[in-house]
């Protein structure tokens, strides 16, 4: 960090004021996210243990489409802010109709996965009882692919604009209309039959199609992007434009599967140690993915701090904005670090009354909080050098930490070494951490010698 060490602290304070002004909208759209995970899982679990596991089931099989379609859309956000600080406004409205064309691609791609999983149920071996209920879900579920990919789409052109309030709103809303509409398609109220686990699946798909629509009337008919025309016309897929986005956002993809490839193979793997393994991992693992919504909602505002920079052709702002990202994400990771160390047994027992199940939780939670800090870094690192879109080599990176270092050592320290599921934790904490301090790495070299130059658009002629 030879560039921060002369530190400006009037300039810090302001990159400091605007990523938290952009992130705090960002968290909470994120959080809204997971609590619409929650909504399902609870309402399923008091359905019945069946509709909750097939609910449980089908949610991961979507989740490994989901993450690849979103991180294609995910393109688009730097996009945005690179022509958003290059002063190149006028050609933000035609980039987003194109990421419009792309979107629909994308999820009839998705649609058709969701409606095609029973090879990939078989191979992870779901039990034969399950498999037409999560089938069911995904079924129905699968109608919901343009909503999500449509909601994307808007999310990237409002986040690449610098405007994250809309981030916020709409995934309130989509978390408000979820809860109704899973009661009632779960549960069969208001005249509509009990339908368990395919009825939650409608009611996600409703409650995306919801969110997108609310969301186009916001922007359709709101002032903040008119002079933009976004809605004026619809030109024809453009090859060039939607290939440069598949440039940047299939490594993004790639890597957001990677990585949520790791998490449901390694509870896949626990899944073989056992009830009381299986329970004190999912805990565990909840409160560590509510806590990861923090540097999340930050790299997603980092994202942009750097891309509007790096359009502006400013490299000092470039630096600024990824090291104030760094040192917020040190802070939020160490509140949550000191919650999961100081009390974990007391989190824990929110989850469960079975004492072993309690017992082995804590411990899950004591390893989780020693990875907050390399989880908190890989992701807001990750954040700033898709700001520049450089995403090929972080592709790599994330390969080779978590296939390469953490899955090999977690594996062996679980069934090798007879661990068990602390052991799959350490492997995890390896795969983090050589994943943050390589893509830290990345950022400081391209950074250090201005390499990042040669992936940011020009700034407009008349700045």
């Amino acid at each position: 960090m030879p560039q921060i060490l002369a530190l400006d602290r009037a300039r810090f304070a302001r990159e400091l004021r605007a990523t938290v002004k952009l992130a705090l909208p960002l968290i909470a759209g994120q959080l809204s996210a997971v609590g619409m995970s929650a909504v399902d899982v609870a309402l399923a679990g008091h359905y019945n243990a069946h509709t909750l596991a097939a609910v449980a089931v089908g949610a991961n099989v979507w989740v490994l489409g989901l993450v690849s379609a979103v991180g294609v859309m995910m393109a688009l956000s730097p996009s945005v802010a690179q022509l958003d600080g290059a002063g190149r406004q006028r050609e933000i409205g035609p980039l987003f109709r194109q990421a419009l064309w792309l979107a629909a691609a994308l999820s009839v791609l998705l649609w058709f996965g969701a409606r095609h999983s029973g090879p990939l149920l078989d191979v992870i071996g779901v039990d034969a009882a399950l498999t037409d209920d999560v089938q069911a879900f995904l079924h129905a579920l699968s109608w919901g692919a343009p909503g999500l990919c449509g909601y994307f789409a808007l999310r990237g052109l409002c986040e690449g604009s610098s405007w994250t309030r809309p981030t916020m709103l709409f995934g309130i809303f989509g978390l408000a209309v979820l809860v109704p509409l899973d009661w009632i398609m779960i549960y069969g109220k208001f005249g509509f039959p009990a339908m368990g686990a395919e009825g939650a699946g409608i009611a996600n798909a409703l409650a995306l199609w919801l969110q997108l629509l609310a969301f186009l009337a916001y922007l359709k008919f709101g002032k903040r992007f008119r002079s933009l025309d976004l809605f004026a016309r619809m030109e024809r897929p453009d090859w060039h434009a939607i290939r440069h986005l598949l440039w940047i956002g299939v490594p993004m993809a790639v890597t957001l599967l990677m990585e949520a490839g790791l998490f449901v193979i390694s509870a896949l793997l626990i899944s073989r140690l056992g009830t009381v393994a299986i329970d004190g991992h999912q805990i565990a693992i909840n409160v560590a993915s509510v806590t990861f919504m923090l540097p999340l909602g930050l790299a997603l505002a980092v994202t942009v701090r750097v891309g509007n920079a790096a359009g502006r052709g400013d490299a000092h702002a470039v630096r600024y904005a990824g090291f104030t990202g760094l040192a917020l994400t040190l802070a939020t990771q160490a509140f949550s670090a000191t919650l999961m160390l100081a009390i974990p047994h007391a989190i824990a027992h929110i989850y469960s009354g079975d004492p072993r199940v309690i017992a082995l939780a804590a411990q899950l939670l004591i390893l989780a909080g020693i990875f907050q800090f390399s989880d908190g870094i890989q992701v807001v690192a990750n954040g700033a050098l898709r700001g520049l879109k450089d995403t090929r080599m972080p592709m790599l990176i994330t390969a080779v930490a978590y296939w390469v270092v953490g899955m090999p050592t977690g594996a062996w320290l679980a069934f090798g070494a007879g661990y068990g599921v602390r052991g799959m934790w350490v492997g995890l904490i390896a795969g983090l951490t050589a994943a943050a301090v390589l893509l830290a790495a990345r950022w400081t070299v391209q950074t250090r010698d201005d390499r990042w130059r040669r992936f940011a658009v020009a700034p407009s002629s008349a700045d």
